[in-house]
């Protein structure tokens, strides 16, 4: 039988430290940020999604309400929809445990917390669209690297209700990742269960993978 070797302490640099303290780590640096410093990572992501080729013939997008210091899409959703473009928030699904459904997100929608305390548009079969249907996903994220390595809050809605994509990726959307770009690290484990990103975009620029195809 092996010895146990109790945890060593760390160094407080992000790429020392598990994925609970990364998680943690992260999550405090990005809480820290002041108002003037999220509105100019705001404007600079706009520039950077606008950019993004995944995004250019996208009609349909899933986004999210930034909350605990996460990276402001709502500049870039307010260029976007002169040109176009729908978009859709995450529900928590009321039967399938885990997963997410998606309602339309517009001025004057009404919202209502989630047992998560996570404001979401209310359950409804006749608006909600399928993930499948989506042309792109944008979620944020606690931590990445760039080989597509991606922490999350721990929950695996978004893993759960993607798993589709590795089987039939041609029916997938774009999986797009926002984060600030200090939340990049060296290397992050890419767990069997982990759906592939197609690119993380942040205030700074754009990162884009390649997708393995399925065996």
């Amino acid at each position: 039988m092996s010895k146990f070797v109790p945890p060593q302490p760390f160094e407080s640099h992000p790429d020392n430290l598990n994925r609970s303290q990364l998680r943690k780590h992260m999550r405090q640096r990005r809480r820290s940020l002041s108002f003037e410093e999220q509105m100019q990572a705001s404007e600079y992501l706009a520039l950077n999604l606008l950019k993004n080729p995944d995004l250019h013939r996208a009609r349909h997008v899933a986004v999210y309400l930034p909350n605990d210091g996460e990276i402001d899409p709502h500049l870039y959703m307010d260029i976007a929809r002169r040109k176009g473009v729908n978009f859709y928030l995450p529900v928590l699904h009321p039967i399938h445990t885990g997963k997410l459904v998606f309602s339309p997100y517009y001025d004057g929608v009404e919202l209502t917390a989630n047992r998560f305390g996570i404001p979401e548009p209310a359950f409804s079969k006749s608006l909600r669209r399928p993930a499948w249907a989506l042309d792109a996903v944008l979620f944020p994220l606690v931590g990445f690297d760039e080989n597509g390595g991606r922490l999350g809050m721990g929950g695996g809605f978004y893993d759960r209700t993607f798993a589709f994509s590795r089987l039939r990726p041609r029916l997938a959307p774009k999986l797009i990742g926002l984060a600030h770009d200090f939340q990049k690290v060296k290397a992050l484990p890419i767990e069997p269960w982990d759906v592939p990103l197609h690119s993380v975009v942040t205030d700074r620029r754009c990162y884009r993978f390649r997708r393995s195809s399925p065996a």
